[in-house]
């Protein structure tokens, strides 16, 4: 074959291979102009919150570690080997539930013998003051000598001096078995158990740690201009890591002087936790919610969906719904302020069919909450009409590159 055979087979291959580029372009215009004109014309049905100017009490923010009120650490209070382990970590235990023993069988016998011991030194006792007694009545009837008498009264005496002693060796022996008996101070739960069945403790090793998580606590430590805002009472909400809804506490305590730096002021807040969902050692960020007011942007609480201080809303512009991230603060008496990225008073968003929606997607507004249609509402549907009207006219043209 010659050369200009070859020429014109190849610019054949050429052409047909470029038409086919072609043809699968324009069949991908096509599909991608009619899955954009479908979006077009598609339409949610919504109502829209307005921001409004609400007024927000001033709030002091802080962090801290929330922590048991009621905990302690337990030591061995004397030497002796662990014969008895009667907990794990994490059980729940009672006021005066017995945690571990040492030594346990040998200061119980040592219990059992100073028993029997003042109960024997009691029965001589007993007969030692019926002796002293007759004797006395003898020594009046002139029938015994005075040293007899007093012979009786010196037994008497030792046999009393006898049962002081017994009692005193029965109070030591139980003291000893009550020291080697590690119990829990109050009700909770053991957060930590530092020993085992054999081990030999000593005086102040660290054996359990109790926590009664009922109630919480947080220790935090705020800027010394701030003094003037805080005061015991003032109402606090924070955030816990893991937790996507806020807990509420209230300042218990405030320091009556600055820490040592002379630049931060030391609160303790007092969080109520009956459920046990909170534990110690968690972090916590939160406010202090103080009593001085500030007007701000708002929502009303109900119309955000809230991850930590972020919420993602949809703002509505004419007949489209346009994604914007914002930071919010604390609810406060079911609104939230906008801190950052904030919308403008006026502005309004997605409430209802807020799930439904999604970035650049048409809306059909029904309804501006606080209120049934609004001049807005009606306006909009029109707007809508027309607009998906138009596009059924006018042939899509995107192109793809």
């Amino acid at each position: 074959m010659s050369k200009t055979s070859w020429i014109i087979v190849g610019s054949a291959l050429t052409l047909v291979i470029i038409g086919s580029i072609v043809s699968n372009r324009v069949k991908r215009n096509k599909e991608l102009n009619k899955q954009q004109h479908i979006k077009e014309l598609a339409e949610i049905s919504v109502t829209l919150a307005k921001v409004e100017m609400r007024s927000f009490r001033t709030t002091i923010p802080f962090t801290g570690n929330l922590l048991a009120v009621n905990r302690a650490e337990l030591k061995a209070e004397v030497t002796g080997r662990l014969t008895r382990v009667a907990v794990m970590e994490g059980d729940r235990v009672h006021k005066d539930s017995v945690l571990s023993a040492q030594d346990e069988e040998e200061l119980l016998l040592g219990v059992q013998a100073a028993d029997a011991q003042l109960l024997q030194t009691r029965a001589q006792a007993a007969q030692a003051t019926s002796d002293f007694e007759r004797a006395k009545q003898l020594l009046e009837k002139s029938s015994i000598t005075k040293q007899a008498e007093q012979q009786a009264e010196t037994y008497y005496t030792a046999a009393m001096a006898g049962v002081r002693a017994a009692e005193s060796n029965l109070g030591i022996a139980k003291n000893r078995l009550h020291k080697a008996q590690i119990k829990s101070p109050f009700e909770g739960h053991v957060a930590r158990s530092y020993v085992k069945e054999g081990e030999m403790l000593n005086p102040g090793q660290i054996a359990f740690s109790i926590v009664d998580n009922r109630t919480m606590e947080i220790e935090a430590d705020l800027p010394s201009e701030n003094i003037s805002l805080v005061q015991t009472g003032l109402s606090v909400v924070f955030f816990v890591h893991g937790f996507d809804t806020s807990f509420e506490g209230r300042v218990a305590n405030v320091a009556p002087a600055l820490v040592q730096d002379g630049r931060t002021l030391r609160v303790r807040i007092e969080v109520p936790n009956n459920d046990g969902r909170l534990k110690s050692g968690l972090f916590a960020e939160g406010e202090i919610i103080s009593g001085r007011a500030l007007e701000k942007p708002a929502l009303p609480s109900s119309v955000l969906t809230v991850a930590g201080k972020s919420a993602d809303v949809y703002v509505a512009e004419n007949t489209i719904a346009r994604l914007k991230r914002i930071t919010i603060g604390y609810d406060q008496q079911g609104w939230r302020p906008i801190e950052k990225n904030g919308l403008a008073p006026g502005d309004f968003v997605v409430a209802q069919g807020r799930d439904l929606v999604s970035e650049g997607m048409r809306i059909r507004v029904v309804e501006i909450q606080g209120g049934g249609q609004s001049e807005t509402a009606k306006n909009e549907a029109p707007k809508a009409e027309n607009s998906r009207a138009d596009a059924a006219l006018e042939p899509a043209t995107q192109q793809v590159n």
